[in-house]
């Protein structure tokens, strides 16, 4: 079972630098390393890294070589041009082409039910625990999938507006929409995004979807129909629209080609969204190793 990790973003909003390769914890461990940590304690047996060719010897120096040490990796890299025949990448486009692309990236590598995340977000361990143990169950099934369900107030930032896939569950549990919110922020009162200039309450008790998702290698089928699907849609001059995972699945739902079992985590999610993050992250992590929750040195080597 393959842990698949998406680090190819380019992190504008961090201000400059690799934000998934940002040191946070007391050993300079990076937050994907904690991830890592989880997920192999959950059960999990490899990690897919995804991230882009100019970062490779890089990735490898800060991080890539020490996970290597203590469980199996694979590469897979998200390029500007690695698109369907018969398209080419539009003049004036500097940024990936999104969580789908990057995902349909390991088309060739992953090959049984694998989870995804942000190389960038912390989820803590839960999720990876109920994530592994349904695929687990349910990883021969196609089409069952699931995804990790974070209440609203534990992923905000102090520092900014966040975008989040606010979902909505069936009485079964099933996830019925995902509905891509942006500039969401933190108030006093909770939680409010900005409707016709207008500040309007969301409720913090909401779930909402982190990127962590469980899925099965049929799933690549759906990837690359949507992929073109996507690419033909593009308009003219368009160098921004991104291919998202949350959407695919979305579509999914909507026309019954996958059932997704929303897993709640009450886990605090915390990451470097901004630069005035980092902080408070690094006192996170500190805590969480003074707790005893992870040893002095992550992976003891």
């Amino acid at each position: 079972m393959d842990l698949v990790i998406m680090a190819a973003g380019i992190g504008s909003r961090f201000g400059g630098g690799i934000k998934q390769l940002t040191p946070v914890g007391p050993s300079g461990e990076v937050i994907l390393e904690y991830s890592v940590h989880d997920a192999l304690e959950a059960g999990f047996d490899r990690v897919v890294f995804v991230t882009r060719k100019d970062l490779e010897k890089t990735f490898h120096e800060i991080v890539g070589d020490r996970i290597a040490k203590v469980c199996p990796t694979a590469y897979a890299f998200q390029e500007l041009d690695d698109l369907p025949e018969g398209f080419t990448c539009p003049e004036g486009r500097t940024k990936p082409w999104g969580t789908g692309q990057a995902i349909l990236c390991c088309r060739n590598i992953v090959k049984g039910p694998f989870a995804i995340i942000n190389a960038d977000d912390y989820y803590g361990k839960e999720a990876f625990k109920l994530m592994h143990d349904y695929l687990a169950q349910n990883g021969d099934s196609k089409g069952r999938y699931c995804m990790a369900g974070f209440i609203l107030g534990n992923t905000l930032s102090d520092n900014g507006a966040v975008t989040r896939g606010v979902c909505q569950v069936d009485e079964n549990g099933n996830l019925a929409g995902v509905n891509e919110t942006h500039g969401i922020v933190k108030t006093e009162n909770g939680a409010a995004v900005e409707k016709d200039g207008e500040m309007v309450p969301i409720d913090v008790g909401s779930h909402v979807s982190m990127n962590l998702w469980g899925l099965t290698p049929e799933f690549f089928e759906q990837l690359e129909k949507g992929f073109v699907e996507f690419l033909k849609n593009l308009k003219p001059g368009d160098v921004k629209s991104e291919y998202l995972l949350p959407s695919v699945i979305d579509g999914m739902i909507h026309s019954g080609a996958a059932e997704v079992k929303m897993l709640e985590t009450h886990d605090k999610w915390f990451g470097v969204t901004y630069a005035e993050d980092k902080q408070t992250v690094v006192d996170a992590f500190a805590e969480l190793h003074r707790e005893g929750v992870y040893p002095e040195t992550l992976f003891g080597v």
